[in-house]
């Protein structure tokens, strides 16, 4: 029998639907690319400290090739380890689920044996399938597990995917949220539609994972014509790299966007946020270079914090690209009022412990 969204404590379905800041969780390796899992352990208890809502786990940050080496179920009990032990309010979990039907029902079941509420369900490995086999696919994961729908850009791996599909994705009874992630304003509306066209914004809970548009995202009112009239949707909170470094300035930003929705103003102090975010986002994802250092270069930024001890990933290959680092370099020093390295500072033994 499978984990419905109903199971859940609702204090758990409270906190992801008000929306909450949820990093995609990165993977500690030693200088022989092992997991490292006490620094493991100190991401997860940093993320937690830092106010964040939820944890996702065996992500695209997480590396998707920790499965071929053995480190998806571990990588995955370490972190629910740490909630347990950490967490001083609900935390929704989260685990990637990847691969064609038979390996993401086996994730899933895998993430449900181990408490996890949600599983964020990429598309990736289904280049070629039609929309009434992605369907079919996401109605046998979703009866292992409530589902977060994830659109991924297709720079990265992801693969294209109308409002067609959206809608029938959302009509799901075992779909709670959607991370939206393709860059592209189109098709984020794509996202948007579909889910109102399905009549599921009630159960449907939007996130942002546009890493680079990140504060509009969080502040724009959805007026989506429907059946006669306007449905207006919000994008509620964000699960995002971005956000697995400089977590408790995520949190601040998220607390300023919900007040502003809130108060029906926007602030043009946060709109100008929007250009300073992502300009950091451009260097620590490495665009220049069309994301080839997107997962070292979050390491990176955790690597000067003293969180990671380097900048490994399981391949080799995964390194900062050129100019990366320099790009880092002017970002960290031209706005210092987003990064949170006292914070970090101040609590680092005690997570590292």
């Amino acid at each position: 029998m499978g984990l419905r969204f109903t199971d859940w404590p609702a204090e758990v379905l409270t906190t992801l639907r008000q929306g909450v800041v949820i990093p995609a969780h990165p993977l500690a390796l030693d200088a022989q690319r092992k997991l490292d899992p006490r620094r493991q352990r100190a991401l997860s208890r940093y993320y937690l400290d830092a106010g964040a809502g939820g944890l996702a786990v065996g992500v695209h940050t997480t590396q998707f090739a920790i499965r071929e080496a053995g480190l998806y179920q571990p990588v995955l009990q370490l972190a629910m380890n740490e909630q347990a032990e950490w967490a001083r309010r609900p935390v929704v979990m989260i685990a990637g689920l990847v691969g064609r039907t038979a390996q993401a029902v086996q994730e899933a079941q895998v993430a449900r044996g181990l408490g996890y509420h949600a599983g964020l369900f990429s598309l990736a490995a289904m280049k070629g399938a039609n929309e009434d086999e992605l369907i079919a696919h996401a109605k046998a994961v979703a009866g292992e597990i409530p589902l977060i729908g994830f659109y991924l850009q297709p720079a990265v791996g992801g693969i294209l995917l109308p409002t067609s599909f959206w809608r029938r994705f959302a009509e799901i009874e075992n779909v709670v949220a959607i991370k939206m992630a393709p860059f592209n304003r189109y098709r984020t509306l794509d996202v948007v539609r579909g889910v109102v066209e399905a009549g599921a914004t009630d159960r449907v809970t939007l996130y942002t994972g546009n890493d680079d548009h990140i504060v509009p995202d969080l502040v724009t009112p959805y007026a989506i014509p429907h059946k006669g009239g306007i449905t207006t949707v919000r994008i509620k909170g964000g699960l995002l790299g971005h956000w697995s470094v400089w977590v408790s300035k995520a949190v601040e930003l998220l607390h300023q966007a919900h007040a502003a929705v809130a108060s029906g103003v926007v602030p043009a102090d946060l709109l100008a946020l929007d250009a300073q975010v992502t300009d950091c986002n451009a260097a620590i994802f490495d665009v220049a270079n069309n994301f080839h250092g997107v997962i070292a270069g979050c390491h990176e930024i955790l690597r000067r914090q003293g969180l990671l001890e380097g900048i490994w990933c399981l391949d080799p290959a995964e390194t900062l690209g050129p100019g990366q680092k320099e790009e880092l370099d002017r970002v960290c020093a031209a706005y210092p009022h987003l990064n949170d390295d006292a914070f970090v500072q101040q609590n680092l033994q005690r997570w590292l412990a």
